[in-house]
């Protein structure tokens, strides 16, 4: 009904409908978003990751938190799953969501804000206090209609920011912050709003980093990365600290320095960040490490567009080098059946380029022929011999070639699902899936 109502019904006065749903849900809460710190974490990866970063650096702080992501809901100690299949959730959910977090006595609310919550005004009726870009690639290109479309959605919660209502907590005016990974290409679009202070973050310097105004810039020195974790120098204007870190490759020191970002516009010092990060173990479904008897490795990671699925294969490559006679496998799908098409061969061509042997299959093909789907896929896969890769619908035998091929010193790269709890199929119906679960099962039976 909502899309029939949508073609007869002029857009303007669909975003009027939007507006009015999201004051009417804050209203109806009471606004509890004027009751804490609002902190926003866009782009087109590692949102997830850096919500629960920024979270454990508050925590160690000694601050109370709570958050909405992709992944999970946190208010305080208590963590819900977030199994909708949406990063922001409706609006009267969200508000309640906040609500609960207010009066649990939650000081900081860390929202994961994605593009398609900002073009449905999901944003307005949140008091945000900070903005934090990760990054921006092309993604949801067909759900916005074009790259420019995804951009303006993702800078209406840059633009919102210094409008937004004006805190008091604790007798302190609450600051209006934007932070930006400065080494992006699209970073001064978002840092040309207005705020009280902005900062900046970056793995490495260019001359874009460097020509930056910014004063408050934080960088990642001395990076030294391996299979089982990563250690960097965080450097500040203040200082500098060493991170010993578990989590695992670049895209992740970059998700650090964001939420280090936040904590230095906070004024919790470098001891109190060294702290979180070091302790923070991982998450699950983002470069989760499993160990097989057999002497070989898997990983299972959430990447379902081609930056983050290129990221997961520029650290995986070098630890098994093509000289070396080890092999990277891949298993990899394309999410989103009816959605961002263009992005399949794309995805194809890079799992061509990067890895030894590929399995295609299923991932969430909703209305869609999945067939198709991996047909479209292989498309990428220019003048590769057919021993190179299978097709394989059924995720879990997908799953149990992939293992069958590897041996000592090989790794098993799994994409696309995650930590996320089901499979979608026709008319939104939902399979359960533990993509961990079903490679723990399979290892036993191996």
């Amino acid at each position: 009904m909502k899309n029939f109502l949508k073609n007869i019904i002029p857009g303007p006065v669909f975003d009027l409908y939007y507006k009015a749903l999201e004051y009417a849900a804050a209203f109806w809460y009471g606004f509890p978003s004027r009751k804490m710190i609002v902190i926003g974490i866009t782009g087109t990866k590692g949102k997830s990751t850096t919500v629960q970063l920024t979270s454990r650096i508050l925590e160690q702080a000694g601050f109370k938190t709570g958050w909405t992501s992709s992944i999970d809901f946190k208010i305080g100690e208590k963590i819900e799953p977030n199994n909708t299949k949406m990063t922001m959730i409706g609006r009267f959910a969200m508000q309640k969501l906040l609500s609960r977090m207010a009066e649990s006595g939650c000081q900081y609310a860390i929202i994961e804000t994605s593009s398609e919550g900002l073009a449905q005004f999901r944003h307005i009726g949140i008091d945000y206090d900070i903005a934090v870009l990760t990054n921006l690639s092309p993604e949801h290109i067909e759900r916005h209609k074009g790259f420019a479309n995804y951009k303006a959605a993702k800078l209406m919660l840059f633009a919102s920011l210094i409008k937004n209502f004006r805190k008091k907590i604790n007798g302190y005016e609450v600051k209006k912050n934007i932070i930006a990974n400065i080494a992006n290409e699209h970073a001064d679009d978002f840092l040309k709003f207005e705020a009280d202070e902005k900062f900046g973050y970056a793995f490495s310097k260019n001359d874009a980093v460097n020509k930056c105004p910014i004063e408050q810039k934080i960088f990642a020195n001395q990076v030294n990365i391996t299979i089982y974790g990563t250690d960097f120098l965080l450097q500040v204007p203040q200082g500098a600290v060493k991170i010993q870190s578990r989590l695992l490759g670049i895209f992740n020191v970059e998700n650090m320095l964001a939420a280090a970002s936040v904590a230095l516009s906070q004024g919790i010092g470098l001891e109190v960040v060294k702290r979180a990060l070091d302790s923070f173990e991982s998450i699950a479904g983002r470069m989760q490490r499993i160990a097989a008897p057999a002497g070989f490795t898997v990983f299972i990671d959430y990447a379902h567009e081609p930056k983050s699925l290129e990221s997961v294969y520029q650290f995986c490559r070098p630890l098994v080098p093509k000289e070396s006679g080890k092999k990277l496998i891949c298993v990899l799908g394309a999410a989103g059946g009816g959605r961002d098409k263009w992005k399949r061969p794309v995805m194809g061509e890079l799992a061509a380029q990067y890895c030894d042997q590929v399995i295609l299959t299923n991932e969430d093909p909703y209305d869609e022929n999945p067939q198709q789907i991996l047909n479209e896929i292989e498309s990428g896969f220019s003048k590769i011999p057919n021993e190179f890769y299978w097709k394989i619908l059924d995720r879990t035998k997908a799953i149990m070639k992939a293992l069958s091929l590897a041996g000592s010193g090989d790794i098993v790269i799994l994409t696309g699902k995650g930590s996320e709890t089901c499979i979608m199929g026709t008319n939104n119906s939902k399979i359960p899936w533990n993509e961990k679960e079903v490679v723990e099962k399979l290892l036993i039976s191996r």
